[in-house]
């Protein structure tokens, strides 16, 4: 019977995701013709605008590619930056680093978790909806943002677009009863975050597992969960300098979107919670470890709906690395340090890692006078774009013969799981159509 079934799907507007975009499905006599991801953003041209820059004025241009990850892209720039012209930076400038990318981590995870997520895995229309029967839960989520907010504005400066962070290290530093403080803090939320495990556990997900997937995520040789790292790890057992970034995010454009796509290997592949947690998860300790065995018990898992669960375990994960930041940050006097300065050099410098929704890159070209002369920003929602169509078909392959208003939650719910950025991935520097 399915063979008889034509169709058109259009969903104008993707809700509760950053930016704007929707989705486009054909089917006919049964045969899944056209999927289509569109993402309607205008386009936004970050690298050619830092072209002519001079290096410090850079970081700053790119925090504010997106509101949300404005952390990540000023750290993700000034590492680039510091590799190109040879900057060491100091054992307390990576500590405050790592506490701003894990604040970054714990607000944009709470975020979409408890406001974007949950409503539709347990059958709401939207977070408020929730509220009279989860108001305990939708209270916890909303302080957890708030706190990576905290730590964002007390280690960055300011909330969103981080001022503090500049190019070798910090302008000011915090001092040992605030970030007491935070610890406080930081420590209540741990435990309302494990008082939600039983109800994340009891979330009742579709399985659209495929063991085809293919996952890429940072590894660092720590021996430790982290969102930094030297090499690009895949699920199908490559291992890639980060300075290699190319070679896994094989960018093309495509007519339907405004954001560009990658392919590895010529597939879609994903990048983001789920590809960390199926790469690095024998590194997790503590609690974000009790929750992964409760959670995922099985990885890897293939089914990319999960990344939601992923994301609630590397909330937990967040949290508990902020504590031992801060713990070995007050160790020290905490007097302000003048940030490294280095001779202006020409180089190429890379810097990566790994945001909220996946692997971050960011690629410079400078001259013998600081100036940036190339550049290149490859972010995780554009390398997710091709395998979030690729989600799509085996969900419709699953629901065919269904109702347009089932198969369309179906869809936004898949969407939605991988927490798309769209302001982040809309930067073109070339127009090859494929």
């Amino acid at each position: 019977m399915s063979k008889q079934i034509s169709q058109s799907i259009d969903i104008a507007h993707l809700g509760r995701v950053e930016g704007h975009g929707g989705i486009h499905v054909e089917i006919k006599d049964g045969e899944i013709k056209k999927v289509d991801m569109e993402i309607y953003e205008g386009s936004r041209f970050y690298e050619t605008l830092v072209i002519g820059k001079h290096f410090t004025e850079v970081p700053p241009i790119v925090s504010r590619v997106c509101a949300i990850c404005s952390a990540d892209h000023t750290l993700a720039s000034q590492m680039a930056v510091e590799d190109a012209m040879g900057i060491e930076i100091t054992p307390r400038t990576r500590l405050l680093r790592g506490l701003l990318l894990h604040g970054s981590m714990i607000e944009s995870h709470a975020l979409h978790v408890f406001a974007l997520a949950l409503p539709d895995l347990l059958g709401y229309p939207s977070v408020l909806a929730m509220v009279e029967d989860y108001p305990d839960e939708v209270t916890a989520g909303l302080g957890l943002k708030k706190l990576g907010n905290i730590v964002q504005e007390m280690i960055g400066g300011r909330a969103i677009h981080p001022v503090n962070a500049v190019v070798g290290g910090f302008g000011k530093v915090p001092s040992k009863d605030e970030l007491a403080d935070l610890a406080k803090q930081l420590e209540e939320a741990l435990d309302k975050t494990m008082s939600m495990v039983e109800l994340i556990g009891s979330l009742e997900l579709p399985d659209y597992s495929d063991p085809s997937n293919i996952y890429a995520a940072l590894h660092n040789e720590e021996e430790r969960y982290s969102y930094l790292g030297q090499w690009i790890f895949t699920s199908t057992g490559e291992k890639k300098p980060i300075h290699d970034f190319r070679e896994v995010c094989n960018e093309r454009v495509v007519r339907h979107s405004t954001a560009k796509q990658s392919l590895y290997s010529d597939k879609p592949f994903m990048t983001g919670s789920l590809a960390r947690i199926n790469i690095n998860s024998h590194l997790l300790k503590g609690r974000a470890k009790e929750a992964l065995e409760q959670l995922l018990p099985e990885i890897p898992d293939y089914n990319d709906l999960h990344n939601n669960v992923a994301q609630f375990i590397e909330l937990i994960h967040s949290v508990e690395r902020s504590l031992v930041l801060i713990r070995s940050l007050v160790q020290d006097p905490l007097e302000d340090e003048e940030p490294i300065r280095q001779a202006v050099r020409s180089g190429v410098g890379v810097g990566a890692l790994e945001a909220p929704r996946g692997s971050l890159y960011h690629y410079y070209e400078i001259d013998d006078s600081g100036i940036v002369t190339d550049a290149d920003i490859i972010t995780p929602t554009a390398q997710n774009l091709a395998n979030i169509e690729k989600d799509f078909r085996t969900a419709l392959t699953q629901k065919m013969g269904s109702s347009k208003d089932e198969i369309r939650a179906h869809l936004e719910m898949i969407a939605r799981a991988y927490d798309p950025c769209i302001s982040c991935a809309v930067h073109l520097v070339d127009v090859e159509f494929k």
